[in-house]
């Protein structure tokens, strides 16, 4: 079984949508991680205080055509092709260590029911 890591970073508020819509998907464990992005644009200062908006990175380990159904997902339902407030990519993962049973039974199931 071949794996991919999905990685969706967001703008905050996106964060409860994007869930939701990964969990719809198919997405059963996810990781969430804050963070802050560095662009290319000056930001803007109010006072003298610089505000850099806080951002959501989502992470999930699926399986490989999992992965691109729930990217297809997310690209489409947050509209990412048209908003810069958002970003999804996946890549291969070559070795996966510590995933248990109960995931990889999942991923069974589904590309059981996909055939």
């Amino acid at each position: 079984m071949k794996f991919s890591v999905l990685v969706a970073v967001l703008a905050e508020e996106m964060e409860d949508k994007a869930i939701d819509i990964a969990r719809e998907a198919g997405a059963g464990a996810l990781t969430l991680f804050s963070g802050r992005g560095i662009t290319a644009k000056e930001k803007k200062t109010f006072f003298g205080l610089t505000y850099e908006g806080a951002q959501s990175v989502m992470m999930a380990v699926l399986e490989k055509r999992l992965s691109l159904q729930v990217l297809k997902a997310l690209t489409r339902e947050l509209e990412l092709e048209n908003d810069p407030r958002g970003i999804a990519f996946t890549f291969p993962l070559e070795h996966v260590g510590g995933m248990g049973s109960p995931e990889l039974d999942q991923f069974t199931r589904q590309i059981e029911d996909e055939i």
